[in-house]
């Protein structure tokens, strides 16, 4: 009774205010916990237990450091044919490494990332010989670029790899050579057209060989030309952009939600492209309950198996939702596009420099095909563009590290890691490692392949630009087979040389591109 009659007699306001405070004080202990005292105890686990890295700095970690490093190198281009590009793409990780060792650790915000360049053990947290491990996620920045089967994680991925691996089968992309043709047939004639009178002229081969693989993905995952797609990748390209250059304040819990002007655009973009995605995907849904037939492409494929999915038991499952579609959707023409794209550009560019290796192509494919089409059986039997590619891919991998998380303690190598710690699988160091590729390692030899992967280094496992194990990319065939076709078509058609514009600068935006563009002089057979 006495209880009550106080309570009733302290003003609403003081007790407003004192519940606002133990609010502000529960936060205020749990950003301490996170940017301070968490860390620091984390440091200290993995610093008693041997390993060397970065201090760690309140409240962002190496980010600034790793900001500034990346525009000092990528402000000075490389010289042509240097292909010991690590120093330059990612300054900090390479200056990290030197420093203190092939396993060690910096700091993505306050969060530890432990480097872990040892291939046999890259290989053990990629396919869980250890257990399993999380995908490195930000939900907010995966929600704005591309939520599908890349980041999401547990039954979920299971049940969606489940789905979309009956659209990647070998005998399923077979299928779309048709339509690869056609792309390349379109960008054959296209640079035609630009020729000059002397057969000659000059083009930056960057965005057309974009052009080319969103035709690709458009016309293989959703039947239509590039044109209709164009918009698409015009957003996607937008959005990266813009993601990469604001990581250090996105990183900031809370930040996404503020209305900045970046904020505000990169919403309007994602709702741009759901909305373009939902009528597509929503048009054929409709088509398909008409009783239509399914669509021999990636969507159709994809939605066929959606609706067959059962589980376990045989029961039909619910399979995956609209959204989930419009995510994978997502991914499709980001991956799609963006993987080829820069695989293409980079070999391109290498061929440019290394013009003995572009006549050897161009003998092999001319001896299979002559002037006529490729077609699969004999793009199976180009021996000399696949080692030429699997050259390029090492040492220009599209993506140049794989990360993983802990969801709980692990011991991997002999080192016990704890909840929440990032592991780091430094692709790009691995592939330009010496002591497993050799004293040439920074050389253009595609020879390396000429028995196989397996025979190329030292470490049969050293070579991961499509990664490793259960989360392997999905659609490693289909970009092998697109490249092989794009680069047998150019190679019929043209001679090429790096023209003087260019500028040898690798810089990442979510994949490794050139920086300045990729310019190119073609000149007609």
């Amino acid at each position: 009774m006495v209880l009550a009659m106080t309570l009733v007699s302290v003003p609403w306001g003081l007790l407003v205010c004192g519940l606002l405070c133990l609010a502000l004080l529960r936060q205020g202990a749990k950003l301490l916990d996170v940017l301070w005292l968490r860390p620091r105890r984390l440091e200290r686990e993995l610093r008693a237990q041997g390993l060397h890295g970065t201090p760690y700095r309140f409240p962002i970690g190496d980010i600034k450091d790793y900001g500034r490093l990346s525009k000092e190198a990528w402000s000075r281009p490389l010289p042509l044919r240097c292909h010991d590009i690590a120093p330059h793409v990612a300054p900090f990780l390479y200056n990290t490494i030197q420093e203190h060792g092939k396993t060690c650790f910096s700091w993505f915000g306050p969060i530890p990332k432990v480097t872990i360049s040892d291939p046999d053990l890259a290989k053990d947290v990629m396919s869980n010989k250890f257990g399993h491990f999380e995908k490195t996620k930000f939900p907010a920045l995966s929600k704005l670029l591309a939520e599908g089967l890349a980041s999401i994680e547990g039954e979920k991925w299971a049940k969606h790899r489940r789905i979309l691996n009956p659209a990647f089968q070998l005998e399923k992309v077979k299928r779309m050579l048709p339509a690869f043709s056609a792309c390349c047939e379109d960008l054959v004639r296209r640079w035609t057209e630009s020729l000059s009178s002397d057969g000659s002229c000059e083009l930056d081969v960057w965005p057309e060989l974009q052009n080319l693989t969103g035709d690709v993905i458009s016309r293989t995952a959703f039947s239509s030309n590039y044109l209709e797609g164009r918009r698409i990748f015009q957003l996607q390209s937008e959005q990266s952009k813009r993601l990469m250059t604001n990581i250090q304040k996105i990183l900031i819990p809370g930040y996404l939600s503020m209305p900045t002007e970046n904020n505000k655009r990169m919403s309007e973009i994602n709702k741009e492209i759901e909305l373009i995605l939902r009528g597509l995907v929503g048009k054929r849904i409709q088509a398909m309950k008409e009783g239509e037939s399914t669509k021999d492409d990636l969507l159709g494929l994809l939605l066929d198996s959606n609706m067959r999915d059962v589980d376990e038991h045989g029961q039909s499952s619910l399979g995956m939702t609209l959204e989930d579609v419009i995510e994978e959707c997502k991914l499709f023409y980001f991956a799609g596009m963006e993987t080829t794209s820069v695989l293409l550009t980079w070999t391109m560019i290498v061929l440019s420099m290394h013009p003995e290796w572009q006549d050897r192509a161009r003998e092999e494919v001319t001896g299979l095909f002559g002037k006529n089409k490729p077609e699969y059986e004999g793009l199976n039997r180009l021996k000399t563009v696949t080692m030429i590619l699997y050259e390029v891919l090492r040492l220009y991998p599209p993506a140049i590290t794989f990360n993983r998380k802990t969801y709980k303690e692990m011991k991997i190598g002999g080192i016990t890691y704890p909840t929440g710690v990032m592991i780091e699988l430094p692709v790009m160091f691995i592939h330009h490692d010496p002591d497993i590729w050799g004293s040439d390692v920074h050389e253009f030899n595609p020879e390396r392949f000429a028995q196989g992967v397996s025979k190329a280094s030292k470490n049969t496992g050293a070579f991961l630009p499509f990664g490793w194990g259960p989360r392997i990319c999905i659609g490693q065939n289909f970009a092998l087979l697109e490249a092989k076709m794009a680069i047998s078509m150019i190679i019929q058609q043209f001679e090429f040389e790096l023209a003087p514009s260019y500028s040898h600068t690798p810089h990442t935006v979510i994949t490794m591109q050139p920086m300045h563009g990729a310019q190119i002089n073609l000149r007609v057979i």
